[in-house]
């Protein structure tokens, strides 16, 4: 009997990832992605930056073409199709559906001038109880700033998307996206349930520029005849689910349930965790958006927070103060010293505006080091607990908003590799953390699965989720852990204030 398989792709802004998963067994049949060298992103100008989407689409194709020839899969092996993907883009589309620019992507901030005039123009109340968020510079205030600096192409447009909406348009030949999409915008209005009209009428944007939107786990459309031929797939083939990257990456980890959280800790790190209520910081310090499994009905948002200065911080620490070691042996040389790192703090915000402090840009900085009684070995331990309390800062309005942390998820990569990291989160934060075995790929062909209801629901399509390894919080050492982490803050508070 042929191998069924559900087929996920990730589309980053550095490359495009493929991967097949086993139907039966849930195992990772095969996974690629291209360019193996970052993909280009355009910048034509400082703080611009832009996306051809043409590239992902051909960057998809190889990657597929890849994992299929590996696999020896056909295109009627494929069981159903779903889509992660770099949030807050936009990409514009005239009515034959030819790309009128290249994507305005998520590193982009020409648009930061128009988010704010509208906060400012609309009011806060009005915005944080409608959006949950400052308009800021997400994929409305950049077709706003479309509209102003280029009229003659703003008025060829038919539909706007974000880069997983453009995908899923190439796959089947329907214009469509989802309220998590829309809302991760700033186009959803959570108080009226519908597309955010009033924002539209402000910025003086025709509403039928929305694509028709259907549910995140739904048959969303079906692969054309057209992308049949071209990719190798099977005309019909049911395109089932598609979610930005962070939500996905709670996809991926099971996080489907108020209180849970998912976590990365790459260059940058991200907490993201579902909360049950509709609600949102006061300060727009982190953002809401509607969780996957948001519905009209049921009130499912992802709390996101975003911390900069994250592995950067400790890659910064090997190259410049340890670079004669492995990663693996700071661990250990930071495992000599004490929790509190015998009083070395380190405040990790170095890499820009952190939106967690209100975006102000405070630089990273060293305190209490003595030349006398410290060594490397407290500086590589002051930079992870520093990233650690940077996590937990952002987790007490997390907490302030009305979630209940108990439960970390995390793919076993990056900072989550260190134990010391592990461990001090667990520690400061009393969340268990566990790790497991996945990626955005992988979570996005699982969420196919669910959406053409091959799987009953998301427990059942995760039953197969590889555990690696379980970290309860050390209540031994908790007021240790609580006492260095009070310790930073208060020197975090005074750096702010400065």
């Amino acid at each position: 009997m042929a191998n069924r398989y559900l087929l996920g792709f990730d589309v980053g802004s550095s490359s495009v990832k493929a991967s097949l998963v086993n139907v039966d067994n849930g195992e990772i049949a095969a996974t690629a992605f291209y360019p193996e060298k970052e993909a280009p992103i355009i910048a034509k100008k400082t703080g611009w930056a832009e996306q051809d989407p043409q590239m992902w689409w051909d960057n998809a194709k190889l990657s597929l073409k890849k994992i299929m020839t590996e696999t020896g899969a056909k295109g009627e092996d494929i069981l159903a199709i779903g889509i992660s993907y770099q949030m807050h883009g936009l990409v514009c589309v005239d009515k034959n559906q030819q790309v009128l620019r290249p994507s305005i992507i998520w590193c982009d901030s020409r648009a930061v001038p128009y988010g704010e005039k509208a906060f400012k123009d609309l009011g806060s109340d009005v915005c944080l109880q409608n959006l949950l968020n400052s308009p800021g510079n997400f994929t409305a205030s950049k077709l706003a700033w479309v509209k102003e600096n280029e009229p003659e192409l703003y008025s060829k447009i038919d539909k706007i998307m974000l880069p997983g909406d453009y995908i899923a348009m190439k796959l089947s030949g329907d214009v469509r996206t989802t309220i998590s999409g829309l809302s991760e915008g700033m186009m959803w209005d959570f108080k009226k349930k519908a597309p955010a009209k009033f924002l539209f009428d402000y910025f003086g944007f025709d509403e039928s520029m929305v694509a028709d939107i259907v549910p995140t786990f739904s048959v969303q459309g079906e692969v054309s005849a057209a992308a049949a031929a071209e990719l190798g797939l099977k005309e019909g083939t049911p395109i089932s689910y598609r979610a930005g990257d962070q939500p996905n990456n709670a996809v991926s980890l099971n996080v489907f349930n108020p209180g849970e959280i998912a976590s990365t800790a790459g260059t940058s790190g991200v907490v993201y965790g579902v909360l049950g209520d509709v609600n949102y910081d006061p300060k727009s310090r982190v953002n809401t958006f509607a969780h996957v499994n948001y519905t009209e009905e049921l009130d499912r948002l992802g709390v996101l927070l975003c911390i900069n200065g994250t592995g950067i911080l400790n890659a910064w620490v090997h190259r410049n103060v340890t670079p004669d070691v492995s990663y693996a042996d700071m661990n250990d040389l930071a495992a000599q010293v004490p929790i509190g790192a015998d009083g070395v703090k380190i405040i990790p915000f170095g890499n820009g505006a952190e939106r967690v402090l209100e975006n102000k840009e405070t630089g990273c900085s060293i305190h209490g080091l003595s030349f006398n009684k410290h060594n490397r070995s407290h500086i590589v331990r002051a930079a992870q607990e520093g990233i650690v309390f940077s996590f937990c800062y952002g987790m007490e309005i997390m907490e302030h908003m009305g979630m209940d942390i108990k439960k970390i998820h995390a793919g076993k990569a990056n900072m989550f590799l260190s134990p010391l990291f592990r461990d001090t989160l667990a520690g400061v934060s009393g969340a268990t953390i566990e790790l497991y075995e996945t990626d955005g790929s992988v979570g996005a062909a699982k969420g196919a699965g669910i959406g053409a209801g091959i799987y009953k629901d998301h427990d059942e399509a995760f039953s197969t989720l590889k555990k690696l390894a379980v970290i309860e919080p050390d209540e031994k050492n908790r007021d240790a852990y609580l006492n260095a982490y009070a310790e930073w803050k208060a020197e975090l508070e005074k750096t702010i204030k400065a």
